[in-house]
């Protein structure tokens, strides 16, 4: 199904193509969530001490960071299938690795490798969607795709605890994961290439997927303007092959300012994890209760996957990033206040599920920006500046609330995060109207 001007429309799109292009998403972060719960079990298994196990854990993360700019080279140059296809092969060997580890510095080594690949599958159809999707319905194509992403880590861990129960074994959960990406590796091989079978970019001035700017720093308005790709006097022109380094210095003003806003986003999605799980701990809650309460939380932020992006394509991106921020960063600020008082273990359900309604409009807001912002003609290399900076974001802020709350309190280290909440939805105003059209095109 088209629309009066040829393109396809959304439900061709996210209907038809909807296997290919979010499967291998789903059976991965499947597979992924199975075993995140279970690697610092397996981890204490081979030896390792709580700080050690923890330290092995951060390995996904890390590999992760340094996975994002090695995946925007490869992309650029193989394409996203290839680089996928290859990810997933090297991801095996990752799996195999964690199950069959005689030492703890293999088991970390595998964790690491499989953070790395994940870095290459996320990147690739980031890419892929930057580039085929129309500005039209990007925000809800992208956001389904970090919804698939969260539905495979929301089930994840449940499929990890019914293998539990039926083999006694957390490798079990690992095999299941190598499962997934044996399939996920044939889906992409042997499936219809969305590549090919998607409609491709077009020099036609109605579609801005196929152009490429330089980011002057000067706002945009309206719609993205149309300019032809063509190289510097130098040589350095933006075009299939760019560096990722020299792509990183001709969109420095962009990432250290957008850039940085997404970060902050990120960084207190990641101390939501953190925070909640503490927060019960630190007020008396057992075990069952906290995680009845995140699981409540969780299950609201899933929920509203979607809307963020019918937001962000009917009315703007700042509409579903701004109140995303000030819900997350008002919601810490405020869940900061009540440790002590007497029905604190109310207020800590009524907060949580407070961020989880803004993580959840939050959906694809950081996969949408990067789209919106990357150059046209070749975002791979772009694109792994963009989520190396968000990654980073993510990373640091578990590692800011566990020192803050060492040297002063919990209390104190949440309420540095809803600070920075805030002081990213301020930032999100200053500079998404600046870089990011405004509404649809």
């Amino acid at each position: 199904m088209t629309d009066h001007t040829g393109s396809p429309t959304a439900r061709d799109v996210l209907w038809r193509f909807g296997p290919m292009v979010y499967g291998p998403t789903v059976l991965f972060a499947l597979g992924e969530g199975a075993v995140i719960p279970l690697i610092p079990v397996i981890a204490a298994q081979l030896g390792a001490d709580v700080a050690t196990a923890a330290l092995v854990a951060s390995a996904l993360v890390v590999g992760q960071l340094c996975g994002n700019i090695p995946a925007g080279w490869a992309v650029a140059r193989i394409g996203e299938r290839v680089t996928m296809a290859i990810a997933g092969v090297i991801s095996l060997g990752g799996v195999v690795g964690m199950a069959l580890a005689p030492s703890l510095g293999i088991f970390a080594i595998a964790v690491f490798l499989i953070g790395f690949c994940a870095a290459a599958f996320g990147l690739a159809r980031h890419s892929f969607m930057t580039t085929r999707v129309p500005l039209s319905f990007r925000a809800r194509a992208l956001s389904l795709l970090g919804g698939t992403f969260r539905l495979g880590m929301f089930v994840g861990p449940f499929v990890a605890a019914g293998l539990l129960a039926l083999f006694g074994d957390e490798h079990a959960a690992i095999w299941f994961f190598g499962g997934c990406l044996v399939a996920t590796v044939l889906l992409v091989l042997l499936g219809p290439d969305p590549e090919r079978q998607f409609f491709a970019p077009t020099s036609s001035t109605s579609r801005e997927d196929a152009v490429d700017t330089e980011d002057t720093g000067e706002p945009v308005t309206g719609s993205i303007p149309v300019h032809r790709s063509r190289p510097a006097a130098d040589g350095s022109g933006s075009g299939p092959g760019t560096g990722v380094i020299r792509t990183m210095w001709r969109h420095r003003r962009v990432l250290s300012t957008l850039g940085l806003a997404a970060a902050s986003l990120s960084a207190v999605r990641s101390a939501r994890q953190v925070v909640l799980p503490l927060w019960g701990v630190s007020i008396g809650l057992d075990a069952q209760t906290i995680a009845l309460v995140v699981g409540i939380s969780g299950a609201i932020d899933f929920a509203l996957f979607y809307a963020s992006g019918q937001v962000m394509d009917r009315f703007g991106r700042l509409w579903a990033a701004l109140p995303a921020m000030i819900l997350m960063g008002a919601g810490f600020v405020a869940l900061a206040l009540t440790h002590d008082l007497p029905q604190a273990a109310m207020w800590f359900a009524m907060f949580a599920a407070v961020l989880g309604v803004g993580n959840g409009l939050s959906s694809g807001i950081l996969l949408t920006l990067g789209a919106d912002v990357a150059p046209k003609a070749d975002p791979a290399p772009f694109l792994g500046s963009w989520r190396t900076l968000t990654d980073a974001g993510g990373a640091v802020a578990p590692l800011l609330v566990s020192g803050i709350a060492a040297v002063a309190s919990l209390s104190v280290a949440t309420g540095i995060m809803g600070a920075v909440g805030l002081v990213g939805a301020v930032a999100f105003v200053r500079w998404v109207p600046r870089y990011v059209p405004r509404g649809r095109p």
